[in-house]
């Protein structure tokens, strides 16, 4: 079975149990599963009951679909995403992404944990992604090019839409919350990076550092999806302070910036209706 076929038998399970229709997509990364308790929620479906969905193993990722509803527009939130670093392939990785652009989503919104890079960066800080550099070594559109999905060499100046993330600062500045933009540095994990590490990243234009995004980001430009990219410093990197990295903390600090990041998403969901 191809990866049309796939998506095809993936897309009607889905709407089987929902009927439902929406042109935004979250997903909430790391300690940001609370996100759907600001949402109505019209019905959830669990990952582990979707074909062709992979498991997902990290702490702070429920691993389910909710659907959504905030001021008249529906939307669908991935609580929890997959990695790399877990096992799974590039593509497994972006198969949720697949999934929404069947399904009728046209723009996405990633959200996730990230250390900081940027020193004028604090612990809590949103950051609104400009750009990224993809530091895997991977990409999710290696192999053969699905002409269904999109072209063999998509175009990705500007994979991060500018009216969103001009949106989203705005929004941000509205409620004083105190957000940048910046670029992010994807990295496969999972450990963390060392000082060494950390200011090589800064030195080529990376402002946070994170394990995920970067594939997701590029599959949706693929099937030429909107993005927006959303991330909190759960922590300041390796070396920009002396204080030691754990997974706890990156929960932790989702937990108290997930009401600021609830805030600005709105606010982006109330512009796209």
């Amino acid at each position: 079975m191809d990866i049309l076929q796939k998506i095809e038998k993936t897309k009607k399970y889905i709407l089987s149990r929902s009927g439902f229709k929406a042109g935004i997509a979250v997903i909430a990364g790391s300690g940001l599963g609370q996100l759907k308790e600001e949402f109505e929620i019209i019905k959830t479906i669990k990952y582990s009951k979707i074909p062709y969905f992979a498991k997902t193993t990290v702490s702070g990722h429920a691993g389910e679909l909710n659907f959504c509803s905030h001021k008249g527009t529906k939307f669908l939130i991935f609580s929890g995403r997959f990695h790399y670093y877990e096992g799974h392939s590039a593509q497994d990785v972006v198969y949720p992404v697949r999934i929404m652009n069947a399904l009728g989503v046209k723009t996405v919104i990633i959200t996730a944990a990230a250390g900081g890079i940027n020193k004028k960066y604090k612990h809590g800080d949103i950051v609104v992604l400009k750009d990224h550099i993809n530091f895997t070594g991977n990409n999710p559109l290696i192999g053969t090019n699905i002409d269904g999905l999109g072209e063999r060499f998509p175009e990705m100046t500007e994979i991060y839409d500018l009216k969103l993330r001009n949106k989203s600062i705005k929004t941000a500045k509205k409620l004083k919350i105190k957000a940048y933009e910046g670029v992010y540095f994807g990295v496969t994990g999972p450990s963390y990076e060392t000082a060494a590490e950390v200011d090589a990243y800064r030195k080529l234009g990376g402002d946070i550092v994170g394990m995920s995004v970067v594939y997701e980001a590029i599959a949706a430009a693929h099937m030429k999806m909107k993005v927006l990219g959303i991330s909190y410093v759960s922590n300041m990197a390796a070396g920009i302070n002396k204080t030691r990295l754990n997974h706890q903390e990156v929960l932790e600090t989702g937990k108290k910036t997930g009401l600021n990041m609830t805030k600005i998403i709105k606010g982006v969901l109330e512009d796209i209706k």
